[in-house]
């Protein structure tokens, strides 16, 4: 298989459909339920490792790739992840419009053999729509296993279009997939599947409705589901033909006359617009039941018996938080006493080449100037951000990636669910928050599974006070060096309960900001979401680790090569020039100075978190780099040479607390800000959700800081 692939947002916001396709590729949309390894088809028959979180709702932008095979290239389009197609969150607006409108030559439908009658929810709806439809019947080897019988071949009569059974995770069926979406796309004639009867007064509407639509459309959208859609009300569809075809199908003045009497034939039935989505979801439920009937199978009726029990301790009221909280302190625990050694080791070798730059700048005769720019300020920048930043996020993600394919992660929402209901915000917020550990620019994107524009706003402004992995480094660093420092063999425990402490708060303020805007700029109340619980799996290690070291290690060092050479550049320059023989760094510094003292601070360390903008790692580096007085940074052997130089510069346990405490809570980073932006369509929403963090950090420091010193503590 050969691969071509690129990532084009498909989002609410996003009125484009591009496809990365050459004359006479086969284009295939893949659909899918979330958690039924939509992503890991699509990974296994392209090459390409997108990544395959648990939770519900995570793929939302539209990625494709371009699988070869005997004959024609295909390229897969793989949508957001949604249970439905009626447009209620922007995953199913996005997943919809592109059956609809983006041309695709064959749509696969993936479904979990597990819980088969639930999925043919999508895949009958689908069918509304396009006859050309593959079902792909995945995780059959995990049914297998539970004692669940699928006929294939019973389900394809029953539902008119070819049903193929996959074990993506190994591979098993995708060949054979494959052949399947050829034969379909590439046939003169489209499957004909059976039509879903609603009832007689319901197709007694359809049946005045239809053949005005149809004549309007033209063939370009199916003329019995779009009037269905009329009739259901649903103004998104209407609006995407509004834009992609270019009329008002509404509006038009026959379609107008038999929607009018299509309706007026509902209400003499009793039929009003609830009753009939009632109607319509019903008539589906009892269609999936028919289809399963006999073709699916089961031995065992207490498969799922062990995950229950086991959910009964994990998302019980007694101990779902408890446990939470204790798998999250091993992870930390985890990370902190494995990166030790390497972060050494990996300090070592970066400075031996620094070391060596050093010596061929003195060879080459380079004047001291360049010297100092080059490596002084911008090598050494960087190689302390990537020895101190790479260990851990190498030992983190991992495992959290671990407990993603565990199926841990929506428990953890299960969890919270209440807690969000009482801050006025929604559960699916536990989700986005869980992402914004990694990167907040990526929980950002996560809000889009929240379906209420209320909720998602909400939980977009509050995702900054989660500690994203730029920040990791630096609460660790601080947390070592001035609270576990004297504990002795038992600091990494002390410091990874130190760090759920961290993150207990940023829970505790996304909730308290989120119960703000909710009854202040964002008012309202809760809506209510569909949560799916996804059985436990066995997680498959190696793949846990390699996508977890390609996707998302390597993928957050991929921005720090890019910031912290240019802020140490800078702050070289602002540390070697020199005013009426100050620094301007420290002109800039004294000038920050008062101001920062009132937060716990001082000038320089201000001055860090404002030039730390582009990325959260180099606050750190900026603050070292900062405070020596040859302008550059030194070569720290371990934290304790690194505590001793902090202290002598004036710091205390109240600065480290204060320093801790901003950098949770503070403005985000650049990457977010534009992610913010670009979600949102809107520089008031993003400026906001800039000032919330910014100022609660500020509130706080001031609070802690002031409070200390006038109880005498400090």
């Amino acid at each position: 298989m050969g691969l071509t692939a690129q990532s084009t947002g498909i989002g609410a916001m996003d009125n484009t459909l591009k496809i990365d396709r050459l004359s006479g590729d086969i284009v295939a949309a893949l659909a899918g339920n979330p958690n039924v390894g939509k992503s890991t088809v699509f990974n296994g028959l392209t090459g390409l490792k997108q990544h395959t979180g648990s939770w519900p709702g995570k793929t939302v932008a539209n990625a494709q790739g371009r699988c070869r095979g005997r004959n024609k290239a295909v390229v897969l389009v793989d949508l957001p992840g949604t249970y439905s197609l009626m447009a209620g969150s922007a995953e199913e607006e996005a997943a919809r419009d592109f059956i609809c409108f983006g041309g695709p030559d064959c749509t696969v439908v993936v479904a979990d053999a597990t819980c088969l009658m639930r999925n043919l929810n999508l895949v009958l709806q689908t069918l509304e729509i396009t006859g050309r439809v593959v079902v792909c019947v995945n995780l059959m080897d995990e049914a297998r296993r539970k004692g669940v019988n699928v006929d294939t071949d019973a389900l394809a009569a029953r539902l008119g279009v070819p049903v193929v059974g996959c074990a993506a995770r190994s591979g098993h069926g995708l060949s054979a997939l494959m052949d399947a979406v050829r034969t379909v796309a590439q046939s003169e004639s489209a499957p004909v599947p059976a039509v879903i009867g609603y009832g007689p007064d319901v197709e007694k509407a359809l049946a005045l409705l239809e053949p005005a639509v149809t004549e309007r459309l033209k063939g370009r959208l199916p003329g019995r589901w779009t009037a269905l859609k009329l009739l259901d009300g649903d103004t998104s569809l209407m609006e995407s033909i509004r834009s992609y075809l270019g009329f008002d199908l509404p509006s038009d003045a026959v379609v107008a006359e038999a929607l009018a009497q299509a309706q007026s034939a509902l209400a003499d039935a009793g039929i009003g617009g609830d009753t009939l989505r009632d109607i319509v979801v019903s008539s589906l439920t009892r269609r999936a039941e028919s289809v399963c009937a006999g073709a699916v199978r089961t031995e065992n009726s207490g498969y799922t018996r062990a995950d229950r029990r086991i959910d009964k301790v994990l998302t019980s009221r007694v101990f779902g938080l408890p446990v939470m909280l204790a798998l999250l302190a091993l992870m930390f625990w985890l990370t902190l006493a494995g990166a030790n050694y390497p972060s050494q080791l990996l300090s070592s070798g970066l400075f031996w080449v620094e070391d060596q730059l050093t010596a061929l700048f003195s060879l080459l005769g380079a004047p001291e100037w360049l010297h100092g720019l080059l490596v002084l300020g911008m090598y050494r920048t960087l190689a302390w951000v990537v020895s101190v930043m790479l260990p851990p996020m190498a030992i983190f993600f991992p495992l959290f990636t671990l407990l993603e394919d565990l199926g841990y992660l929506p428990r953890v929402a299960f969890n919270l669910d209440k807690s969000f209901k009482r801050a006025c915000a929604c559960g699916k917020q536990a989700l986005t928050m869980c992402m914004g550990l990694g990167c907040n620019a990526a929980g950002v994107v996560g809000c889009r599974i929240i379906e209420s524009p209320r909720e998602r706003l909400i939980a977009i402004i509050t995702n900054n006070f989660m500690p994203c992995n730029g920040r990791f480094p630096t609460l660790i660093a601080i947390i070592t060096m001035f609270f576990a420092a004297a504990s002795g063999v038992l600091y990494s425990v002390i410091s990874a309960l130190a760090l759920v402490g961290v993150i207990l708060l940023g829970i505790f303020m996304t909730l308290l900001v989120s119960k703000l805007l909710s009854k202040t700029l964002l008012k309202g109340l809760p809506s209510s979401f569909t949560l799916e619980l996804p059985p436990y799996r066995r997680p498959q290690i190696l793949r846990v680790i390699g996508r977890s070291l390609v996707d998302r290690t390597l993928f957050v060092l991929g921005a720090p090569p890019a910031a912290p050479p240019p802020a140490g550049l800078v702050i070289w320059l602002l540390a070697n020039a020199d005013v009426n023989g100050v620094s301007l760094l420290a002109h800039a510094a004294g000038f920050l100075d008062p101001f920062a003292r009132f937060l716990g601070l001082d000038g320089f360390i201000l001055m860090a978190f404002i030039l730390g903008f582009p990325a959260n790692e180099i606050v750190i580096p900026i603050v070292i780099l900062s405070y020596m007085a040859t302008g550059s940074l030194t070569d720290m052997s371990s934290l304790a040479d690194l505590r001793a130089l902090l202290v002598s510069h004036g710091w205390t346990w109240l600065t480290a607390v204060c320093v801790m405490l901003f950098s949770l809570m503070h403005w985000p980073c650049g990457t977010t800000c534009w992610t913010i932006r670009k979600e949102t369509g809107s520089w008031k929403w993003t400026a906001v959700s800039f000032l919330v963090p910014t100022v609660c950090g500020m509130l706080a420091c001031f609070v802690v800081a002031n409070l200390a010193r006038l109880l005498g503590l400090a």
